[in-house]
């Protein structure tokens, strides 16, 4: 149907093909290829009040409002300490209407990759407290070991919603 979410699901079964890969924290991630729309240099991003804290705000890609997640707090992980690799990966996320580009900010790619099925094991568990939905599996490349992202969990619904209406604030705004 138009407008609404293609019916992929990004499970470990269906984790293998290519690979957008890019690191975070010295870690190694990885997002299928098909939901990457480009790779642009990092820029000013213009931040929005009162959006939580893994949204970086918002930037303006030809003409278009693009929210930003900054995966580095979303996970965790430490303050970026700035380098000339970091970029902004744009990608198809969910929406409310369909599929939105967002961006997000990774602190450099390393390659595309084909990855096997057969080199994806399912994600660790890691008890009942630990919520590892957005990994689709983990990779084996050589002696690399990637995580591999579910875009479509990367956030949940309601996250995705706060994302979207980010954006569509924005548009009003100009």
């Amino acid at each position: 149907m138009k407008g609404e979410p293609m019916a992929t699901v990004e499970t470990t079964a269906g984790a293998g093909g290519k690979h957008l890969t890019f690191k975070l924290a010295g870690e190694e991630y990885g997002l299928p290829i098909g939901k990457v729309q480009e790779i642009i240099q990092r820029q000013e991003i213009t931040r929005v009040p009162r959006l939580p804290e893994f949204v970086s705000g918002v930037i303006n890609l030809r003409g278009k409002v693009i929210p930003v997640l900054n995966l580095r707090r979303r996970f965790g992980l430490p303050a970026q300490t700035s380098t000339g690799r970091a970029c902004i990966v744009i990608l198809q996320a969910p929406s409310a209407t369909g599929w939105m580009l967002t961006g997000i900010v990774v602190d450099e790619v390393t390659e595309v990759v084909e990855i096997p099925t057969e080199r994806v094991e399912p994600p660790p568990e890691l008890g009942a407290r630990v919520n590892l939905a957005f990994v689709a599996g983990v990779a084996q490349v050589g002696a690399r070991l990637i995580l591999l992202l579910r875009t479509d969990k990367v956030l949940d619904s309601r996250e995705w919603a706060v994302v979207e209406q980010a954006a569509q604030t924005e548009k009003g705004a100009d």
